[in-house]
């Protein structure tokens, strides 16, 4: 127990300044193949001490270029997506209503709205992403597992999101030449996908590339862009949909009520709920991915508006849109690239070319801002020595798009697919364990330094895990464990009740993990970890000097932090 204790106190009391007072060690260099590449692809950034580098650091005042229509703009950017126009059909083909539809969408957007606004904190206070201030909570290496796991989910995601890109970059080639469609297929049937999507596939990659190289704090530039384009889009498919059905007999989709009723209607709402917020588990951990590159923290706040509202109103035209095409082509087109597909006249094939070019717009920026900025930091934490961001971006694109073959997952892995649909349990666990240390236990304290001493208050043991969000993370996920299971395969019998419990799912999750890990924490609190004061990065170099009412500097302060209180 004495050893303990004395090796905790060194792991606390450990300065960087004791670490250069010893005497240097030339290195040498690298003698093998694999040592002189890594030695050329080195960051001239990277800190081997406080593993990190330029982009895993707290952003500096000169790249805090966020105001909040940023963020606003941000989250229509995601909103406006195929992806968001199909967003009620699922809900109405398990028997739900279109109005009962977009109820259950936009409060599951209203719930993810308030829980990645109290996320987002961090990030718009201490300038920091994910992989860095989950280390409070969970311990320096410890984190590094919640960190490869929300890696695998904005990796896998992002090639899912692809096979959505190279749909609309085929919907523009068989409007541009209509002789596209019947391209001769040089593929086996085997391969899962044919030659002229393969093409398709690879003319949306290729697009993608250059996106990704933009510096995160200027990608801003690119979703006004998007946020100018898509919603006339959108609306212009609505309208045209709604002129050209107003005088044509038929059924109506809005005269469509429930088809199911009682416990079935109940529990058919709490899935397609718990569906909808699931998919938005990455935006409740990777929000401070975004937020750190705002300069006042009220920015985040807009969040609650724009998200909720932007996907409820593209759900909307999604119903309106597919109301439309019952009436004209007699069947339900959710998908709106299959609606401009049957745009064929001249005059047809040029707005489907214009729609499609607004699409794949749409697309990449809905891949980079929910899955390839996420993964990429994720990358970028696991290896600060080699990746940045940019980097981090690429490697999470090539596998994702490339080694992952996400054609066959859709076409024939569907138990695969299945499992990362419900990954999100693990996600909703660790979303709410943030939540919970942050406002909680934590109240919004940390210390900016020890964020980077892997041998700092925030490694707790010579093992850098903190039991306690261990615990909590466990008791968040492993009761919704048979639902899941059931999920993947239905053939595996389960009682209802547990399958009910996982539709409550991210309830469940992100609230008990938040309140195991508080009871813990109250009754096992680790001490030093406690700092009396929020200790920041610097601000403004203009306003190092002022005093605000409620904030404080203090004296002791680094190259990248200052003392402020709270």
């Amino acid at each position: 127990m004495a050893d303990d204790n004395i090796m905790k106190t060194a792991y606390v009391n450990e300065s960087e300044e004791s670490a250069q007072d010893l005497p240097g060690v030339a290195e040498l260099p690298p003698t093998t193949i694999w040592g002189k590449f890594l030695d050329k692809i080195k960051l001239d950034s990277s800190s081997s001490e406080r593993r990190s580098n330029e982009d895993l650091d707290p952003v500096p005042w000169e790249r805090r270029t966020w105001r909040w229509y940023n963020l606003a703009l941000y989250w229509i950017s995601d909103a406006f997506s195929p992806s968001g126009w199909r967003a009620a059909a699922s809900l109405m083909e398990v028997g739900l209503s279109w109005r009962w539809s977009l109820f259950n969408i936009a409060l599951a957007n209203i719930i993810m709205s308030i829980v990645v606004t109290l996320n987002s904190h961090p990030g718009a206070r201490y300038h920091v992403c994910f992989p860095v201030f989950s280390r409070v909570p969970f311990g320096f290496y410890f984190s590094y597992v919640m960190v490869f796991m929300r890696m695998v989910t904005g990796i896998f995601w992002y090639g899912i999101q692809t096979y959505t890109g190279a749909e609309c970059v085929r919907s523009l080639l068989f409007a541009i030449w209509p002789s596209f469609r019947n391209f001769p297929n040089a593929l086996p049937a085997s391969a899962n996908i044919e030659s002229n999507f393969m093409i398709s596939w690879f003319v949306y990659f290729m697009l993608c590339v250059p996106v990704h190289l933009i510096r995160v704090e200027n990608t801003r530039w690119y979703f006004l862009f998007k946020c100018s384009i898509v919603p006339i889009v959108g609306f212009a498919i609505m309208g045209w949909t709604v002129a050209a059905a107003k005088a044509l007999p038929g059924p109506s989709l809005f005269a469509q009520g429930n088809t199911i009723s009682g416990a079935k209607f109940t529990w058919a709402f709490m899935s397609t709920l718990y569906s909808n917020m699931g998919g938005s588990t990455t935006f409740a951990t990777n929000a401070s991915d975004y937020s750190r590159y705002t300069r006042r923290e009220y920015s985040i706040l807009f969040q609650l508006i724009a998200l909720p509202f932007s996907n409820t109103l593209m759900a909307a035209m999604g119903v309106i849109g597919a109301a439309g095409t019952l009436k004209i082509y007699g069947q339900i087109l959710w998908d709106p690239l299959l609606l401009i597909d049957n745009w064929t006249s001249p005059g047809g094939r040029a707005a489907a070319a214009f729609c499609a070019i607004a699409f794949i717009i749409s697309q990449i920026g809905q891949n980079i801002s929910a899955n390839s900025i996420a993964a990429a930091n994720d990358l970028n934490c696991l290896f600060p020595k080699y990746i940045n961001i940019r980097r981090g971006q690429i490697i999470a694109a090539l596998i994702g798009a490339w080694a992952l073959t996400p054609w066959n997952i859709l076409t024939s892995a569907t138990a695969f697919l299945s499992f990362m649909s419900g990954y999100s349990i693990w996600l909703s666990s660790i979303a709410g364990i943030l939540f919970s240390d942050y406002w909680l236990v934590h109240r919004m304290k940390y210390d900016i330094h020890e964020l980077y001493k892997p041998n700092g208050i925030y490694r707790y043991n010579k093992w850098g895990y903190n039991w306690r969000a261990a615990v909590a993370f466990t008791c968040g996920w492993v009761p919704l464990l048979p639902g899941f299971i059931h999920s993947i395969n239905p053939n595996v019998n389960l009682i209802n009740n547990m399958q009910r419990l996982y539709y409550l799912g991210f309830f469940y999750a992100f609230f008990g993990a938040a309140l195991v890990y508080w009871v813990l924490c109250y009754f096992f609190p680790q001490q030093e970890t406690y700092v009396e004061f929020a200790v920041l990065p610097p601000g403004n170099p203009l306003d190092d000097e002022e005093i605000i009412e409620g904030v404080e500097a203090g004296s002791n302060s680094s190259d990248y932090g200052v003392e402020k209180k709270y």
